[in-house]
């Protein structure tokens, strides 16, 4: 009888375990906002002339994970593991659903096109892994992804789809 009663009890404990567990990735990212993709290899041999260069084939995209909140990205950082890092200066508000992508190189930003150039001519990912950071205006991590091409990327291009 002690053993049944011992049995159910530990059950019960499990159940609401389970049910109040988390994902460990649930509770490190608080943001809506998701690295959702990178273009870290720029088709192409690597130029980074503003004239002429393929800087702005290099590009990371993100995304508002949110049902219904709006997000504007400014005041938010997107860095690398070697320290280069972009912030957004400018408000570019994303909308429940919506996505932009941070190109490199230098271009006209457009809310309507979804793109954000860095008007920098300088690659910043690298080519065979790097770690990608997207930091709140606060600094606190909204999302951290790292990634190593594979020796099947036979395009070169490298993109990797993160999140759906």
């Amino acid at each position: 009888m002690r053993m049944r009663h011992a049995l159910a009890a530990v059950a019960a404990a499990v159940s609401v375990a389970a049910v109040t567990a988390r994902p460990a990735q649930a509770a490190e990212y608080t943001s809506a906002l998701k690295v959702k993709g990178v273009q870290y290899d720029a088709p192409g041999t690597d130029s980074n002339r503003c004239s002429g260069g393929n800087t702005k084939n290099e590009y990371l995209t993100i995304k508002n994970y949110s049902r219904t909140a709006k997000v504007n990205l400014k005041g938010y950082v997107v860095k690398d593991a070697a320290g280069n890092k972009y912030t957004f200066t400018a408000n570019h508000t994303l909308e429940p659903g919506d996505y932009v992508k941070l190109r490199g190189g230098k271009g006209t930003n457009s809310d309507a096109g979804n793109v954000v150039y860095r008007q920098n001519c300088n690659f910043i990912w690298n080519n065979d892994k790097d770690t990608i950071y997207l930091l709140k205006p606060g600094g606190a991590k909204a999302d951290v992804h790292s990634y190593t091409k594979r020796a099947n990327d036979a395009d070169g291009n490298g993109y990797i789809n993160y999140h759906g």
